[in-house]
């Protein structure tokens, strides 16, 4: 799940013992990823996991890290806070099976749990003051999941009665209330959501009377109550994937039949054809839109019209996140290692593993910490990895 941060983070204590049960102490880590045109360096912590072999972190604000880990004796995974200035790693628990935590801001953590080893999965909504996990509950039928978090709005997706069809739908955590967001081809259609910034919820829905492969990206208003068809470039189809103030972007079908990355401003009604540089994976942040063409991810300035490429140019090149001018993913090329980027000067930091060779990225907060995994030390000559951890990246000045 995607979220800009908003909230700042400390900085982090100088390096010593972690609480028991959240790992062993921050370690410098390896070089093996190295540094390239950044003016950066960062300093590489392990966070241990809660007991088990295997952790990943998936989300960070201010203070707290989120993700899953596998507890002692690898028997279950279940979703687990960090606290960076306590260093303690806490069980959020589950709704009855396996649980992972997907975003968190301030002291509210959001993921999706199972109900029972077997059973249906529910998106979760944990309190980190109270210690309690709430569960969200359906739109009637089995199964939900939440793909969006921002202040006291959850989005995702849920099943209706029967479990044939599914709808866009926006929580509040204080009311604990679920909002039914519907379709545009009404009650029978399908709708998904995506991502939600302040009021505006943005996602994808069938049509009426078309194929249940047409679909159009749309934008739910949570004040208004209105639903906006964001159209196509001309062809069939459109998706949304993210929103960032009024601006929507995703992928849409052109007059011609290929494939391209849009942008819509909510306020203007201007669509902006990104080209198939930004054809997947769209994720925007002010006027600020990234996306990829399934081997390199680029950046377009809405403002100027220029596009410039992400990173090297070399093997593939993922987005997970943008704030403002920063970028975090993964480079494959041809194993994985984590990034920052800049994509106003293009700067790029290649982050260091806990002593294998891989590491991934997640999440960035305000204050410029990664959160994401890392593979440690592998336990034989032949294995590039050991297990990997959750792990987070503070930055530091160069040497």
């Amino acid at each position: 799940m995607r979220r800009r941060v908003r909230v700042r983070v400390g900085v982090l204590a100088a390096a010593g013992l972690l609480a028991v049960g959240a790992g062993p102490a921050y370690g410098a880590g390896s070089s093996h990823a190295g540094r390239a045109a950044g003016s950066l360096g960062y300093a590489v912590h392990d966070l241990g996991t809660l007991g088990g072999t295997r952790s990943q972190a998936t989300a960070i604000d201010g203070k707290t890290v989120v993700g899953a880990s596998l507890t002692s004796g690898d028997a279950a995974e279940h979703a687990f806070a960090y606290d960076l200035r306590r260093h303690t790693m806490i069980d959020l628990g589950t709704l009855g099976g396996s649980s992972r935590a997907t975003g968190v801001e301030g002291n509210l953590v959001v993921g999706r749990s199972d109900l029972s080893p077997d059973g249906p999965a529910h998106g979760f909504v944990y309190d980190l003051r109270t210690r309690r996990m709430v569960d969200v509950g359906t739109l009637g039928g089995s199964r939900t999941d939440i793909t969006g978090f921002d202040g006291d709005t959850v989005v995702g997706t849920s099943s209706l009665p029967g479990d044939t069809v599914s709808h866009a739908f926006a929580y509040s955590v204080r009311t604990r209330t679920m909002t039914d967001l519907g379709s545009l081809a009404g009650p029978s259609g399908r709708s998904s959501a995506a991502a939600v910034d302040g009021p505006l919820v943005v996602g994808t829905s069938t049509l009426p009377d078309t194929p249940a492969s047409t679909t159009h990206g749309v934008a739910y208003d949570l004040r208004t109550g209105t639903t906006t068809d964001l159209g196509t470039l001309g062809g069939s189809s459109s998706t949304a994937a993210d929103v960032s103030g009024t601006i929507v972007v995703g992928q849409s079908r052109t007059a011609a039949g290929s494939l391209a990355g849009y942008a819509y401003d909510l306020r203007t009604g201007t669509r902006t054809d990104l080209g198939p540089r930004l054809l997947t994976a769209q994720l925007v942040s002010g006027t600020t839109v990234v996306g990829g063409d399934g081997l390199l991810s680029s950046a377009y300035d809405l403002t100027t019209h220029e596009i410039t490429t992400i990173g090297s140019g070399r093997g593939v090149t993922e987005v997970r996140q943008i704030v403002r001018n920063v970028v975090v993913g993964d480079n494959f090329a041809p194993n994985s290692f984590a990034f920052v980027a800049r994509v106003d000067n293009g700067d790029l930091t290649y982050l260091d593993s806990l002593g294998g060779l891989n590491s991934s990225a997640a999440q960035i907060n305000g204050r410029g910490v990664v959160a994401g995994s890392a593979a440690l030390p592998p336990a034989d000559p032949v294995t590039a990895n050991g297990p990997f951890h959750a792990a987070v990246w503070v930055p530091r000045p160069a040497a």
